[in-house]
């Protein structure tokens, strides 16, 4: 469903719902790129990836597509914080799962190989990574640890010679069944710091298996990983990723990631709930002519744009380099909680349509309780914001 639907709505005066002029604090060379990639995720992107969505099927034609605008690279190509925080937007705007997928290639793996990586690790990887001709995988999450992954992560690396020997379990990891390699994180027995390793996914001992079944999310390619006695070279320890406070650093910015996922989505869901409006006739006239219809309008957008309005003065706090966790936690909390409440009104709005995935709301209300939910729940993002607010831990 186009941004700027045909027909009757041509005359809208806002048909990017952008009310309060947000694409207008980028500069203007980021702005005409803004607008450019905007039309291919519309036009390219958001029909094509219902089917795909149904299918739980990952559109692998759409790769090479995605890293010929740049996507692949948001994170070292030198944008402001604000234009990659509207280029996610705009993804999660065409399909979330193809911008969680670009989100975690950017901030996860590109962004963890430029920062912690060796000259060597960097030259392997990176060229691929941002042509989007490479994945990989960011594997943390355990089966048995999610929240508590700092304390508890059972995974282990232990140095035989030249060679670190990984065993465990990791599990919801995003691209896991079709990256190159994983960045998996495990303990070191010698000196118990969890630590990064790269793992090429051909090696003897790794599986992956596919999640299947998820209400959300359907087109990323989640998997359950196992690592029995995966051996890698020495030389695939990330030389600045030795310590649990680097993935402290990578999760924090993850979260603000997600805020404007949160965003996105609800832009979606007052598109399709405003050109649903526009053609669909109750009781012979447009639904969109009805009160209450257009109360339910107004307060999906206004929940968007309050939570683009909140990422905007987070990319503020991010680039000047003040960003603290709490900031991130608070953010992703309350833009995914807001993004809830919209598509559960927009699914309202559709009626019995809203439950089917071919209008497009179904999907979108089946993506946001993912987004709920991942890159640390809304309970334990809240009780970070709690935390920082009364000096008082509510969890260990």
């Amino acid at each position: 469903m186009p941004v700027q639907p045909q027909g009757p709505t041509d005359a809208l005066p806002f048909p990017d719902a952008d009310l309060m002029y947000v694409a207008d604090l980028l500069p203007h060379h980021e702005r005409e790129r803004f607008l450019s990639v905007r039309e291919f995720l519309q036009a390219r992107v958001r029909q094509q990836s219902i089917q795909y969505w149904n299918r739980e099927e990952f559109p692998f034609g759409l790769l090479a597509e995605l890293g010929r605008h740049g996507l692949g690279a948001l994170q070292v190509d030198g944008s402001s914080v604000l234009f990659k925080g509207l280029m996610y937007v705009e993804m999660a705007r065409a399909d979330v799962s193809l911008s969680a997928l670009a989100g975690i290639h950017n901030e996860l793996i590109v962004g963890t190989l430029n920062e912690l990586g060796s000259q060597e690790q960097k030259h392997r990887w990176l060229p691929g990574l941002e042509a989007f001709t490479s994945l990989g995988a960011f594997a943390l999450t355990e089966p048995g640890h999610g929240s508590d992954i700092s304390g508890g992560l059972e995974t282990s690396a232990r140095l035989d010679g030249d060679e670190w020997i990984l065993n465990g379990a990791k599990r919801w990891i995003g691209a896991g069944t079709i990256a190159d390699f994983a960045l998996v994180w495990a303990r070191d027995m010698a000196d118990q710091q969890v630590k990064a390793f790269i793992v090429e996914t051909d090696r003897p001992g790794y599986a992956a298996t596919k999640i299947f079944n998820k209400i959300g999310l359907r087109i990323m390619q989640n998997a359950d990983i196992t690592l029995r006695d995966v051996r890698i070279p020495a030389s695939n320890l990330l030389p600045g990723a030795t310590d649990f406070a680097k993935a402290n650093d990578l999760l924090r910015d993850s979260r603000a990631w997600v805020g404007w996922q949160a965003a996105g989505i609800q832009l979606a869901a007052f598109d399709v709930a405003r050109a649903y409006s526009l053609s669909r006739r109750q009781f012979g006239r447009e639904l969109a002519r009805f009160q209450l219809v257009q109360q339910q309008l107004a307060d999906i957008l206004g929940n968007a744009t309050a939570s683009l309005a909140l990422m905007v003065q987070l990319a503020r706090i991010q680039e000047e380099g003040k960003l603290e966790m709490a900031q991130a936690a608070m953010a992703k909390a309350t833009t995914t909680r807001l993004a809830r409440a919209s598509v559960a009104m927009g699914r309202s709005l559709l009626g019995g349509n809203g439950i089917s995935a071919d209008y497009e709301m179904g999907k979108l209300f089946g993506d946001a309780e993912i987004l709920y939910t991942y890159e640390g729940s809304y309970e334990i993002n809240s009780l970070i914001v709690g935390r920082a607010v009364t000096g008082k831990s509510a969890f260990v």
